[in-house]
């Protein structure tokens, strides 16, 4: 019955589906090129958010959006935190699915007639699903559980659950916390035996 907590819930939750499902598509796009391609600079820039520390990533992010943006921290900056850091690992899990895969599958759907869409979507999309889908569970609890970079980028009347505990916990450890907590332990814990099923 905490309506502070419940709206702070709320934010996460939608926060880490949306920055979850748009990382999965650009993560795999992502990691689709730089299997494919070889590009030099394509992985420097997807795997730096994941390489670099929190508290760097979240100033130079609090930085781009106020000095070179000028844009209003809230909700969507936060979005756009949390999708910046999500991408770089569903990329390495959809390159390591597709650096496992025999690539005469993709000569043989060619060589059949099928056009690159055909290929990607009958072929390609089917064997990566499971990366997909362990990227987008990866993205969603990290985005969830994230306070740093989210304590940099969320402004003034946006909240989040790790930001909210944190508010609270500095003045005593109270019931509403332990009710989250427990909560959120029984949600990763049921994402988790998703997956494994």
């Amino acid at each position: 019955r905490d309506d502070e907590m419940l709206g702070a819930a709320a934010n996460s939750l939608l926060i880490a589906l949306l920055s979850s499902s748009i990382a999965t598509v650009l993560g795999t796009m992502a990691g689709i090129a730089m299997h494919r391609y070889r590009f030099r600079w394509l992985p420097f820039l997807v795997l730096t958010p994941v390489a670099m520390p929190e508290i760097l990533l979240g100033v130079s992010l609090l930085l781009f959006f106020r000095q070179v943006l000028d844009l209003t921290l809230g909700f969507f900056s936060i979005l756009i935190a949390h999708i910046t850091f999500s991408i770089g690992f569903v990329a390495v899990i959809v390159r390591a699915r597709l650096a496992g895969m025999d690539e005469s599958i993709f000569e043989a759907a060619r060589d059949l007639g099928a056009t690159p869409w055909a290929t990607f979507r009958r072929i390609t999309l089917p064997l990566i699903l499971p990366a997909l889908v362990a990227g987008f569970l990866m993205s969603f609890t990290l985005s969830i559980d994230d306070f740093v970079i989210t304590f940099f980028v969320a402004g003034v009347g946006v909240s989040t659950l790790p930001l909210q505990i944190y508010s609270m916990i500095k003045i005593a450890v109270t019931p509403e916390v332990n009710a989250v907590s427990t909560l959120l332990m029984a949600l990763t814990l049921t994402l988790i035996f998703i997956a494994t099923r």
